[in-house]
């Protein structure tokens, strides 16, 4: 292609092309398994966690509508991944839907956004499991101790959390030196992914039914002890929550000086439903990608964000919001109810993040291999795909040691609206990736098209938008941080290798 390199596109043929060789991922998984994938990957911390803080700090009981507004924005974006997955059934998810509209140097920051989205995300997860694992140690252990007195799983307070937190603004410390659970839990799960797809994917299964079993025993059994006083007021910071860059344009803002109310939540609790996005990166090892990636994202999202509401509707009539447990919300509130019943929250709670950790971590290597496979990263070694296994096992190494680290040392409020950013905004590239696809190929195989015309798009990127402006100021300068450090990868490497620009 002539003209600037940095904005060169690949072509949909070449796609095609690239599929036929070298080495490939095992085409294994079907609709049922890639939508167990789904709803894997997003019923975990999102239900689990961050309903807590988000209640208690930024929307109290108007958290369902928060729901409703993020979720309504994810059926906009997940129409838009929908199309482009049928289209382009290859691994890279949003970075090859960019690089086939939008050049090189978009296809680049929405690759490097990605690694924000997966591996922050799935550290985010790690330290919300920790914390439901030491949950889970303070039910059990009282009971061993009567059996064996000498008994003692406590974890030590100096490895049982960050050792640092965020709070009103600020930094503080909190005497731990690391989160030892956490990291443990990243190391496993590379390991299970390193053996195969398949075997992975069997793992999860097992536990999406585990934990879909435990969230409907939240809604169920939490319906009897909701109080609805605890729902008013209902909105107690307000129905917005909007700001730019650090400037509030509706609602007020908390002690940190960070938007409240609805809006603000939604922007916060997005990261709830990441996870369907995922599947669009499982594309490759989908038996029929065209029909059943579609199928497996809409499905997926339509089943999480029934059940969102619904848990977000018990937990803040069981509890009033500003006594909601921010660390473990679910369980906690159900020690109102039995130890039995807090117990089982616990274990579903574990097994929930687990599955999400799984598909999170099983996601980010696959971004890694795409870029790696165009020459932007060391191909040697991000393309390097097991010849027993069949897995991307240097990325997925790679990124257990950068899940592991993170979850272990950073606080749970930088990391989770850290992610939200980073996915919003890959959110609303491929939104306006389909509408210039549909300009520059009207002409292209389009197995699932996305209804409406450019109204789907256009909503996807104007909500996404809406929910990026409603963070905080410096989710905004970490993520220029972030992308300042990933140009000067790509400028200092990624040009010089890239494949397509050497055929140009």
């Amino acid at each position: 292609m002539a003209g600037n390199p940095l904005f060169a596109t690949k072509s949909l043929e070449s796609l095609s092309l690239e599929m036929e060789g070298g080495q490939r991922l095992k085409r294994v998984l079907g609709p049922v398994a890639l939508s167990a994938m789904g709803i894997g990957a997003i019923i975990g911390t999102g239900i689990f966690v961050l309903v807590g803080q988000v209640a208690h700090d930024t929307t109290g009981p108007a958290l369902m509508l928060s729901f409703v507004v993020a979720g309504v924005a994810c059926i906009f974006a997940a129409l838009c991944y929908a199309e482009f997955a049928a289209m382009a059934p290859v691994a890279g998810s949003a970075y090859t839907y960019a690089y086939v509209t939008l050049g090189e140097l978009f296809a680049w920051i929405i690759g490097w956004d990605l690694v924000l989205e997966y591996a922050v995300g799935a550290a985010t997860v790690s330290h919300g499991w920790s914390h439901y694992l030491q949950d889970l140690i303070g039910i059990v252990e009282p009971k061993l101790k009567l059996i064996l007195p000498t008994f003692d799983i406590t974890i030590p307070e100096k490895l049982a959390t960050a050792p640092f937190d965020y709070e009103a603004g600020k930094f503080v410390a909190t005497g731990a030196w690391f989160d030892a659970p956490a990291l443990a839990i990243a190391a496993i799960v590379s390991m299970v992914l390193i053996l195969g797809i398949k075997e992975s994917a069997w793992f999860n299964g097992v536990m999406v039914v585990l934990k879909l079993t435990v969230v409907l025993f939240v809604i169920v059994v939490g319906a009897w002890y909701i109080n609805p006083e605890n729902w008013k007021p209902f909105a107690p910071f307000g129905y917005t929550g909007v700001s730019f860059f650090g400037h509030t344009l509706l609602g007020a803002v908390d002690e940190g000086k960070r938007p409240v109310g609805m809006l603000a939540g939604a922007s916060v609790i997005f990261f709830a439903y990441i996870g369907f996005d995922a599947l669009s990166t499982q594309a490759e090892e989908a038996r029929n990608p065209r029909r059943d990636v579609p199928i497996a994202i809409i499905i997926s999202l339509l089943i999480c964000t029934v059940l969102y509401i619904a848990v977000a509707a018990v937990l803040t009539g069981m509890v009033k919001y500003d006594q909601i447990d921010i660390n473990a919300p679910v369980s906690k509130a159900f020690s109102q109810v039995s130890e039995w019943a807090q117990l089982l929250i616990a274990v579903g709670a574990l097994t929930g993040m687990t599955s999400v950790l799984l598909v999170m971590m099983l996601s980010q290597p696959r971004v890694l291999l795409a870029m790696a496979r165009d020459g932007l990263l060391p191909s040697n070694f991000f393309a390097a795909v097991h010849p027993r296994f069949q897995t991307p096992w240097k990325s997925t190494i790679v990124t257990g040691i950068v899940v592991g680290t993170m979850g272990s040392l950073l606080p749970l409020r930088v990391l989770s609206e850290l992610v939200s950013i980073g996915t919003l905004m890959a959110f609303v590239i491929v939104c306006a990736a389909v509408l210039i696809m549909r300009y520059t190929n009207p002409d292209a195989e389009r197995p699932f098209r996305a209804p409406l015309g450019p109204l789907v798009p256009l909503s996807g990127m104007g909500f996404c938008l809406l929910l990026m402006f409603s963070l905080p100021w410096e989710n905004w300068l970490r993520l220029a941080v972030w992308l300042l450090i990933g140009l000067g990868i790509y400028f200092g490497y990624g040009q010089y290798h890239s494949h397509l620009r050497a055929r140009n």
